[in-house]
């Protein structure tokens, strides 16, 4: 079963999408508080290995200045139904003022990186993308945004040039 997942997530970062060419560059630095805590996903480009994936959160748990381990959880077709989780470790890029980061899959066997294209000013919400542009996510500090707030990271999203997005179901707050 976690082999299938992990399967899953390195199929889903070798899958190319129509999304856009390559991702913006990071548009301002990102606190070192990114990588602590929990975050759950409001919105995310369809893809693969996460198909039936409901009520996904990602929590990161600093271990250095500069590396992380990650505990990602999804449950199937519901935001109750039974939870799938895979556990991971991650590093900042070096240079990249903690806007980009990379994460280990498969044992080690493939590294991917990931840059956080833009976040709220309070930190609520940040926008994470692979840096070809083929995979976007929007992520909260909660599991349910203020409306005005998620209008707003949506609209940024699309200004950024993903228009083809899914919405997973969170539990209420």
């Amino acid at each position: 079963m976690r082999v299938s997942l992990i399967l899953s997530l390195a199929a889903c970062l070798a899958i190319p999408s129509m999304a856009m060419a390559g991702a913006q560059p990071p548009s301002k630095p990102v606190a070192a508080a990114f990588y602590s805590g929990k975050w759950y996903e409001i919105a995310r480009t369809p893809n693969s290995g996460q198909r039936n994936c409901e009520a996904p959160t990602t929590e990161f748990t600093a271990k250095t200045a500069e590396t992380f381990s990650v505990r990602q959880i999804c449950r199937r077709d519901s935001a109750t139904g039974k939870a799938k989780t895979f556990n991971t470790s991650g590093k900042i890029v070096a240079g990249s003022e903690n806007a980009k980061f990379s994460m280990n899959f498969l044992g080690g066997l493939k590294k991917q990186e990931y840059w956080v294209l833009d976040h709220a000013d309070d930190a609520s919400w940040a926008i994470m993308a692979t840096p070809g542009g083929n995979f976007v996510w929007l992520l909260s500090r909660k599991p349910v945004m203020d409306e005005g707030a998620k209008t707003a990271a949506l609209a940024r999203v699309k200004a950024l040039g993903y228009e083809k997005l899914v919405f997973p179901q969170q539990p209420e707050a």
